[in-house]
């Protein structure tokens, strides 16, 4: 595993929480992203993620960007099959279209130190468990599987450990109050549905991360870009999460594909001391697979019509902001 200054990582973690401080100011007013703000801000976060590569590039070599870039794709698409347990946990609370957003955010903020986390445990663990690279390779080839067979999971708030326990250690208000996760009523601390959309949002991420961090560490073992493709990736689902969720149900080949790249790369990380696949292979195989799955999905949406098919019957009915 490459060493990395200080400095570099001082640099990028300030560049992202300014990017993150003009994302939070420029959609404080408590309204729902816009379809055109999405379609920018996506565009902005996917150029900024390249940009980001060519660096790697010109201070590091061809393999590091090429490391860098795969992680970001397959986190990338991770990603948008998240969107869909989003749509449905907005959906199942009711979230009100202007405060989606702020949810996203701190949710998002949430991710990025979690995630960090994460990964510091895996680097460390590589670094002195050999034995654990095999133990990522077959739980990625057992979520491919399960990936691939498994019906659709559904969502129960109700059941969820964190609900359950902010229920019992505070009381929660009944209605949303603007975008407050908490008020106070008589002097008392009181959540309010907000906190409790959070709290499904942030532990949700956190069984996602499990899958998505041993897929990167397949591609790449440099914890810096492992977490600046996690970073990059993430950054960017609130946009994305904006501009397609009025189409998500149009993917109908997405979890195909993934199961498809988790597999690659769970048996990419099993045959590591037999056969070193070069990581130009591994990103075109990835790049590929999530061609083939947008392409077909495109071609089938277009046969069957508006009206056909869908991932999931609830994100149609997803409410998302499509101010002019």
């Amino acid at each position: 595993m490459s060493t990395v200054s200080p400095w570099l990582w001082a640099g990028f973690l300030a560049c992202v929480l300014a990017m993150l401080a003009l994302d939070l100011s420029l959609h404080r007013h408590g309204r729902g992203m816009r379809m055109r703000d999405a379609a920018i801000w996506t565009a902005v976060w996917i150029t900024l993620a390249f940009a980001f590569a060519a660096i790697i590039f010109m201070r590091r070599g061809s393999d590091p960007a090429l490391e860098f870039t795969a992680g970001y794709l397959i986190e990338k698409a991770l990603s948008v099959d998240n969107l869909f347990v989003f749509a449905l946990i907005f959906t199942l609370f009711g979230v009100p279209v202007a405060y989606q957003h702020r949810v996203l955010f701190w949710g998002v903020l949430g991710a990025l130190i979690m995630r960090g986390a994460f990964i510091a445990a895996g680097a460390a663990l590589l670094t002195h468990f050999e034995w654990v690279m095999y133990v990522f390779g077959v739980f990625l080839v057992f979520t491919a599987f399960k990936l691939a067979t498994q019906r659709e999971a559904a969502v129960h708030p109700e059941r969820n450990p964190l609900i359950r326990a902010a229920r019992r250690i505070m009381p929660v208000a009944e209605d949303y109050h603007g975008e407050h996760f908490f008020i106070r009523r008589a002097g008392r601390l009181v959540a309010t549905p907000m906190f409790l959309v959070l709290l499904v949002v942030e532990s949700t991420d956190l069984v996602f991360a499990v899958d998505s961090i041993p897929a990167v560490f397949a591609v790449t073992q440099d914890p810096f870009l492992v977490y600046t493709s996690n970073v990059f990736a993430i950054l960017g689902l609130r946009s994305l999460y904006f501009l397609l969720a009025g189409a998500l149900d149009r993917f109908y080949y997405l979890k195909p594909a993934l199961a498809a790249i988790l597999g690659f790369v769970g048996i990419k990380m099993l045959i590591a001391e037999l056969y070193k696949v070069p990581i130009w292979a591994s990103l075109t195989v990835i790049a590929g697979l999530l061609a083939i799955a947008v392409i077909a999905s495109l071609v089938r949406g277009r046969r069957m019509g508006k009206g056909g098919g869908s991932h999931n019957d609830v994100t149609a009915a997803v409410p998302v902001s499509y101010e002019p």
